[in-house]
């Protein structure tokens, strides 16, 4: 890919996963149904704009577009209600970060999704249940950690607990 067509890419990127935070952060300060809408409505033109990029491009990976972009696709993705989509992308993500163009968190992040999506147990922890702040269920419990240190996560009770004393 040319420089500037990935630095463009990055910089769209970039500006649609920051205009999602600032909405989000309106709706927290003013948690009205326009707000929602606001949000839902930029997650659709997000994700389609993440399509258009990945039909075209592939997924942009950190060693094309930097890893703030990248991250921002991961955000867009993980945030789209397209499940074919988010299955197709966390594929094209394990390639990358195989090769090691994009972080491997990113495919942890990607893969428990898709998994807790699909009613099956989640292979890092990264997803909880909000109703219980509990971690949904989780693939082979007992080598767990093992398999979040792999790709750069912290013990999952660690974890827990920054999230219960934020909450």
């Amino acid at each position: 890919m040319v420089p500037a067509l990935a630095t463009a890419l990055a910089g769209e990127l970039e500006r649609r996963a920051g205009e999602e935070h600032r909405l989000m952060r309106q709706a927290r300060a003013n948690p009205v149904p326009q707000c929602r809408r606001a949000i839902n409505e930029c997650r659709g033109a997000n994700a389609a704009a993440l399509r258009t990029i990945v039909d075209h491009h592939g997924w942009p990976a950190a060693d094309v577009v930097g890893a703030p972009a990248s991250t921002a696709a991961l955000m867009i993705l993980l945030h789209s209600t397209d499940l074919d989509f988010q299955l197709m992308c966390r594929d094209l993500i394990a390639q990358a970060a195989a090769d090691g163009r994009c972080p491997a968190l990113h495919h942890a992040y990607i893969a428990d999704h898709c998994a807790v999506e699909q009613g099956q147990p989640q292979f890092y922890g990264t997803r909880v249940d909000p109703a219980t702040f509990r971690p949904y269920p989780v693939r082979r419990p007992q080598t767990l950690d093992e398999r979040r240190r792999d790709v750069g996560l912290g013990p999952l009770d660690e974890q827990m607990r920054t999230l219960r004393a934020g909450a």
